[in-house]
């Protein structure tokens, strides 16, 4: 049992599949290389935004710090509780993401959209804007590989797994793999 998850684990990684903003299949490590490469580039202009849902918070909240601490970027998660409730009482909670973005969000800075299912309206609604108003977009999604995040970023990231643990553990790791590519560039002050 324990086997077969790890092997499921294992496979989902491998077959990773990471797209550009057009669909086109990106090789993982060149997609690592890009990345890396420009987010150094945006390093001193580019603030990072990051949300997902549930596990997927839990997940953007330590990418945020170490985004910030680990390598050096202004790096903010949107899932503050009062935020996320007041942003959901008064525009609903599909536009909990996007209205703060509104406020917040410059041409040239970073999102990041993590949603397991890639369905969540919140999730899209929040990486549409974001595209739409000149920011670089970055999703993680997972199940079904017609999801409607799967294309809504410039590069995005897709496990075909249909397991919780594995999307979002898998989620977690190939932020990781970015975050820990980025501090090789980071001197702490």
């Amino acid at each position: 049992m324990i086997e077969a998850y790890m092997q499921r684990f294992t496979a989902s990684l491998n077959d990773t599949v990471i797209t550009d903003g057009d669909g086109q299949e990106l090789g993982h490590d060149q997609a690592f290389q890009d990345l890396t490469q420009y987010f150094l580039a945006k390093k001193s202009s580019a603030n990072v935004f990051l949300f997902g849902n549930g596990g997927s918070s839990g997940i953007i909240s330590h990418a945020a710090v170490d985004f910030m601490n680990a390598c050096g970027f202004r790096a903010t998660a949107l899932t503050d509780n009062s935020l996320l409730t007041c942003q959901a009482n008064d525009f609903g909670y599909e536009n909990v993401f996007r209205q703060p973005l509104k406020t917040m969000l410059r041409e040239g800075d970073i999102v990041i959209g993590v949603s397991s299912s890639g369905k969540s309206p919140n999730i899209i609604n929040g990486c549409n804007y974001a595209k739409e108003n000149g920011a670089y977009v970055i999703t993680y999604s997972g199940f079904k590989g017609n999801n409607p995040l799967r294309s809504a970023g410039d590069v995005n990231f897709w496990l075909g797994a249909e397991d919780y643990g594995v999307v979002e553990i898998g989620h977690s790791l190939l932020i990781h793999i970015l975050t820990d590519e980025l501090m090789k560039h980071h001197t702490k002050p």
